[in-house]
């Protein structure tokens, strides 16, 4: 079992920045694929951002690209998701998880996720 820990979520003004953090106390997180995930009121969760155990490899929902950035520290067993440019839709819960598949089978999908963390809310204001 890994626990994922999530932080750094908060109120922020549209065109604003926030950083998230999730953690696998201990755990070596740099086993797993990290990922990020939100769910908005009424709407089914969906992918926001991917990344390998390396960080080599690195994934993003078109929603967000060029925005938000991912990376991780395996030092420090942590994932990380920078978010520029908030916009009122970024507005969720935002989920940290952990997945044990190959990078090479990569997929979107929640289901192939094994861990996740409670969540953070991202609230995005006018």
């Amino acid at each position: 079992q890994v626990q994922l820990v999530e932080s750094g979520g908060g109120l922020a003004q549209a065109g604003g920045s926030l950083r998230l953090s999730c953690a696998a106390p201990g755990r070596t997180f740099s086993s797993y694929i990290g990922g990020w995930f939100r769910q908005a009121p009424g709407k089914e969760r969906e992918f926001v951002a991917a990344i390998s155990r390396s960080g080599g490899g690195i994934r993003y929902a078109d929603s967000v690209k060029g925005r938000f950035t991912i990376s991780r520290d395996n030092a420090k067993n942590t994932v990380a998701l920078q978010m520029n440019s908030l916009k009122l839709e970024d507005t969720a819960v935002y989920y940290c998880a952990a997945a044990s598949t190959s990078w090479n089978s990569f997929s979107s999908l929640p289901s192939r996720y094994d861990y996740w963390g409670a969540g953070t809310q991202v609230t995005v204001s006018s």
